[in-house]
Parts: structure tokens; C-alpha cells; sequence
């Protein structure tokens, strides 16, 4: 008996009447090429025609395919995974940078795996090296503080694993990153506090194991240098990069006698800290406290007044960072790549009461 050979179409009709998934042998079928080719249009190698690849990527389509993460893994020596580690006690941040992470992730065919680390914890370097081991990852993404922690790095280098660091303090030969350039960002922000008649500017400053926190206060004291305004420590108040150490943090110095008539934190989550202590001290912004951030992240655009800050494009940082590990060869990915900061000026920043402007 002569068995015929079923159309694609009726492939496709079958396996959905039937509810089972699509192998790369339907596709290869459907599209009339081999396995091979299928292969490498997956994994978005060079080679391949324009015309060869839209039938393949018309098959996929059509069969609604799903790649077996292992069985490409195999196939190409390559694990499709990406590893996200943070140690950051702000959630509005971590968020942007997955977002940013997931979709370049997507685009290149890779997945995400995302990690929490205790950046304090001695054996940090040895959790790290162990989730390498066990996920078989392509490349590692660090983000601060981690992407400053001499083990981890030295542990990556000497296993041979890619990583990207992400906001790092210093730059390090052959060793890739993104960043923006903290201390500009943070300068231009205390020099439009300036520009606006503030003379008595609080600072928060970020958390103490994070280099942006040092960056940023360097870039305040140097704008607040060039203006002429003497430094002054009691201005200052130590942070966590989190809404209750920037509440607290602005109690403190909304009791000082004059209170500052502007107060700069050195991210969103703590400004969103200090428009609630303003609230509950009866301070209304921004007619009598102008209040400033860092990020543009989530609580900067849901807070009332909006939040003036500085935007951090963490999104675009961590899709960079992806773009770097993803390539064929590594010889092509850039070292070092620094994106642009944005100084968004809102309603939570105004000029100060003509009666409390200090000379």
C-alpha cells in the first residue's frame, strides 16, 4: 500500500487537532529545507539566504514551533542562557534592568535567568561559579555592587565565562561595560538646583557599597564648588537606595535650623522618602522644599508633585550588556560602551521662598 506523503498545511492541522508541539522535522518539512538550515535560521546564523530564511520563519510561524532550549544548546554548543545577578535594594531599578535584559534576550534567541546575591557574603564568588556550573551559562551580566567584587571577577576570568559589568567604579582592562557617567549626571542636577536660587541643598547619598553612591556625591560637591557654596557636612545624611533610609534620612535634616530648601537623594526611591517626610511634616513641594532624584524609575513618574531626576537608562544598559555576550564572536562586541543621562526637570523642584533664600 502507497502511503502519502502529507502536505505541510495538513501537518499543521493534525498536530493542532492532535495538541502535539512541532518538531524542527515539521518545520524542516514544511519549508523545504534540511534540519540543518532550520538550525541555523534559529540561531540567527550568517549564510542563509533572505528568501530561505522567511520560509523557514513562515513555517515556525505556522506550526507555532518553540525551540527545545537543550536540544539547540546541543546543536550548536551553546547554552541560550544569560545570567542576571543583582544585589540592589531597589525594586524599581532591578525591574528596569530585567525589562532591558528580557527583550534584547528575546531578540537573540536567549533566555534569562535572574539571581540574587548577598554581595557581602565571603563565599559570593563560589555562589556565583556554582550557578554558572549548574545552568551551563553563555555569559553573566553584574550589577552593583557585584560588578566591583574582585573574586567574582577573578572566579569569571579564570573559568573563562563572559560577563559585562554594568555601572562599575573604575573601568578594567579587557573586561567589558556599560555605564553613564554618575558624576556628570549628579552635577547637573545640583547645578539646576543652583540655577533656581537653592543655596542650602540637602544630599542623600546612596548606599555605601555602591560606587554610583560615591560618584554622585562628587559631582554634587563639585557643582556646588563651582558656584561658590561652601560645603557643608551637616547638608549630608547617609542612605540605603531605599524609601524608608530616604524618609529617615530626610527627617534628619528637615530639622535643622534653617532646613534646607532643597533636598537632592541620590535615587528615586529615597526622594519619593523625602516627599513623604515633607508630607507628614505639614512642608509642602515644591513651594517650600524642592525635592530632586536619580533614575527615573517607576516611583519618580507615580509620585505627586512628578518627580524632577536624572534618567539612568538602566533598560538600555542591561539590553547593551545582553548585546555584548550574544554575539558570535566576541572580537565584535565593544569593551566599553557608555550610554547618555537625561536631566528631567518636573514639578517636584522650584525656586525657593524669596524669604528663605540664603545669599
Amino acid at each position: 500500500m502507497t502511503r502519502k506523503r502529507r502536505s505541510g498545511d495538513e501537518t499543521a492541522r493534525t498536530r493542532s487537532a492532535g495538541h502535539k508541539p512541532a518538531s524542527i522535522h515539521d518545520v524542516a518539512e514544511r519549508a523545504g529545507v534540511s534540519i540543518k538550515t532550520v538550525s541555523r535560521v534559529l540561531n540567527r546564523e550568517p549564510n542563509v539566504s533572505d528568501s530561505t530564511r522567511e520560509k523557514v520563519q513562515q513555517a515556525v510561524a505556522a506550526l507555532s514551533y518553540r525551540p527545545n532550549l537543550f536540544a539547540r544548546s546541543l546543536a550548536s554548543e551553546r547554552s541560550f542562557l544569560i545570567g542576571l545577578l543583582f544585589d540592589n535594594p531597589s525594586a524599581a531599578y532591578i525591574a528596569g534592568v530585567q525589562l532591558g535584559a528580557l527583550a534584547r534576550c528575546r531578540e537573540a534567541g536567549f533566555h534569562l535567568i535572574v539571581e540574587v546575591l548577598d554581595s557581602r557574603d565571603p563565599g559570593v564568588d563560589q555562589a556565583v561559579m556554582a550557578l554558572v556550573a549548574e545552568s551551563a551559562l553563555h555569559g553573566v551580566i553584574l550589577t552593583p555592587p557585584l560588578c566591583d567584587s574582585l573574586p567574582i571577577l577573578e572566579a569569571l576570568t579564570r573559568a573563562r565565562v563572559p560577563f559585562v559589568r554594568m555601572a562599575p567604579a573604575h573601568s578594567m582592562p579587557g573586561m567589558a561595560e556599560v555605564f553613564i557617567d554618575d558624576r556628570q549626571a549628579a552635577f547637573e542636577m545640583t547645578s539646576h538646583l543652583i540655577s533656581q536660587g537653592h543655596r542650602r541643598i540637602g544630599f542623600i547619598k546612596g548606599h555605601p557599597d555602591h560606587a554610583s553612591a560615591d560618584l554622585r556625591f562628587e559631582g554634587h560637591r563639585a557643582a556646588l564648588s563651582e558656584a561658590g557654596i561652601a560645603y557643608d557636612d551637616t547638608l549630608v545624611a547617609q542612605g540605603q537606595y531605599d524609601f524608608q533610609s530616604g524618609l529617615d534620612a530626610a527627617e534628619r535634616l528637615l530639622a535643622l535650623t534653617p532646613r534646607p530648601t532643597a533636598i537632592f537623594a541620590c535615587n528615586d526611591d529615597m526622594a519619593a522618602g523625602v516627599l513623604a517626610a515633607a508630607q507628614q511634616l505639614n512642608i509642602k513641594a515644591p513651594s517650600e522644599l524642592s525635592v530632586a532624584g536619580f533614575d527615573d524609575s517607576l516611583p519618580a513618574q507615580i509620585v505627586r508633585p512628578r518627580l524632577t531626576t536624572v534618567r539612568q537608562p538602566v533598560a538600555e544598559m542591561a539590553a547593551a550588556a545582553v548585546a555584548m555576550l550574544v554575539v558570535r564572536t566576541p572580537a565584535q562586541a565593544p569593551t566599553a560602551q557608555q550610554l547618555a543621562h537625561e536631566l528631567l526637570v518636573r514639578d517636584s523642584t522650584a525656586p525657593p521662598r524669596p524669604a528663605r533664600m540664603l545669599g
